[in-house]
C-alpha cells in the first residue's frame, strides 16, 4: 500500500480564558513520528487567547494543593497528559492529588466529588462525558474551587487548554477525500457525541464532504465503546467487512486512534487493501502501523500532549496568582 511521506500543520490552540502556549496538531502520514522529523508548530490563533506568559513569570505554586482528576489514563494522549500536568504542578512547588477513572463515566464523577470534599485550592479535569460529568463540576462551582479542564468544555471551567478540533477535524477529512480521488463510501465509527473534540471532528468530517458530493457516509455508523476498544473496534469492521464486499468501502474514520488499531487489523487480515484508515492521537500503536507499508493505517493526527498538561498547569499558576 502506498503512503504520501509527508506532515503537515494541522491546527492550534483554542481556549476559553487565560494565556495558553501553541499546542499544535500534525497530521501524520506514511511515516514512523513518535518524535516529529519535520512540520512546524501552528501560530496560535489570533485574536484567541494571549501570548502565553515567559516560564519565569509563572508565580510559584508552593503551598497549593492541585486536584487531578483524569477520565482514564488508557490511550497515550491520556496518560501523557495526566503526567505533564502532575509534573509541571510538583515543579511549580505545588502538592498533587491525582485521580484517574479507569474509563468508567461513574467513577470520574465520584472521583471529581472527592476531590471537592478535601478542598484543593483547584481542580484540572481531564476528558469526559458532558451529561454525566456536568452535575460534579457544577458542585466545583458551589464550592468556589477553581476548575480548569483540558480537551473539555463546560460553563463552569475557568479555562480549558485544547487543541483546534475544527482544524483537525477539517485536515483529516479533507486528506482522507483526497487521498480515496474525491469518490467512494465511508465507514465511521461515531460513539461519543458527548465528548466536544470527537463531536467537533466529526460535525467537520461532514462539513468538508459536503464539498465532495461523490463520497457518502455508510450508514448505520460503527458505535465505537471506551472500554475494549480494539477488540470491539476489530469485530464491528469484520462485520462490516462481511456485509460490504470489495469496492463498497474506500476508508475508515474514527474521531481517535483506537478503534481504528482493530479496524486497520481487521482490514489487512482480510487482506482488504482497497481500504484506508485514519485517526486521530498519534498513538504508538497507530504510528507503527502508518509505518508499515503492509497496513491499512494511513494517517493520524498528533497533538502536542505534554505541552498541553504543562501549560493547564501553569494556567492554574497565573489564575491563583491574580492572572
Amino acid at each position: 500500500m502506498k503512503k504520501s511521506p509527508l506532515a503537515r500543520t494541522a491546527g492550534a490552540v483554542a481556549a476559553k480564558s487565560l494565556a495558553l502556549s501553541a499546542a499544535a496538531a500534525l497530521l501524520l502520514t506514511g511515516c514512523s513520528l513518535k518524535e516529529p522529523q519535520s512540520g512546524t508548530a501552528a501560530p496560535a490563533a489570533s485574536g484567541g487567547a494571549a501570548a502565553p506568559a515567559p516560564a519565569t513569570e509563572v508565580p510559584s505554586l508552593e503551598g497549593k494543593t492541585v486536584g487531578i482528576a483524569a477520565k482514564d489514563i488508557v490511550h497515550d494522549f491520556s496518560r501523557v497528559v495526566y503526567d505533564a500536568v502532575q509534573a509541571r504542578v510538583k515543579e511549580l512547588g505545588g502538592k498533587v492529588i491525582a485521580t484517574q477513572a479507569e474509563a468508567k463515566d461513574d467513577k470520574h464523577v465520584s472521583d471529581v466529588e472527592n476531590l471537592v470534599s478535601q478542598k484543593p485550592d483547584a481542580i484540572v479535569v481531564t476528558l469526559g462525558d458532558k451529561t454525566t460529568l456536568t452535575p460534579a463540576l457544577k458542585k466545583v462551582d458551589e464550592a468556589g474551587i477553581p476548575l480548569f479542564t483540558i480537551d473539555f468544555q463546560s460553563e463552569f471551567s475557568a479555562n480549558n487548554v485544547t487543541s483546534d478540533n475544527w482544524v483537525i477535524g477539517s485536515t483529516v477529512a479533507r486528506t482522507l477525500a483526497e487521498d480515496i480521488g474525491g469518490k467512494g463510501q465511508v465507514l465511521v465509527s461515531n460513539g461519543f457525541p458527548g465528548v466536544a473534540p470527537c463531536r467537533i471532528r466529526y460535525n467537520e468530517l461532514k462539513l468538508v464532504l459536503e464539498d465532495y458530493p461523490n463520497i457518502k457516509l455508510i450508514q448505520p455508523e460503527l458505535q465505537d465503546k471506551y472500554e475494549g476498544t480494539v477488540e470491539d473496534a476489530k469485530q464491528q469492521d469484520n462485520d462490516a467487512l462481511r456485509r460490504l464486499p470489495e469496492g463498497q468501502i474506500d476508508a475508515v474514520w474514527s474521531c481517535w486512534d483506537i478503534p481504528q488499531i482493530g479496524a486497520a487489523q481487521a482490514i489487512d487480515t482480510a487482506g482488504r487493501d482497497e481500504i484506508k484508515v485514519y485517526g486521530v492521537d498519534a498513538e504508538p500503536g497507530a504510528l507503527d502501523m502508518i509505518a508499515d507499508p503492509d497496513s491499512s493505517y494511513t494517517g493520524t493526527v498528533a497533538q502536542q500532549t505534554k505541552a498541553m498538561g504543562a501549560q493547564s498547569a501553569d494556567n492554574v499558576a497565573l489564575f491563583l496568582g491574580g492572572r
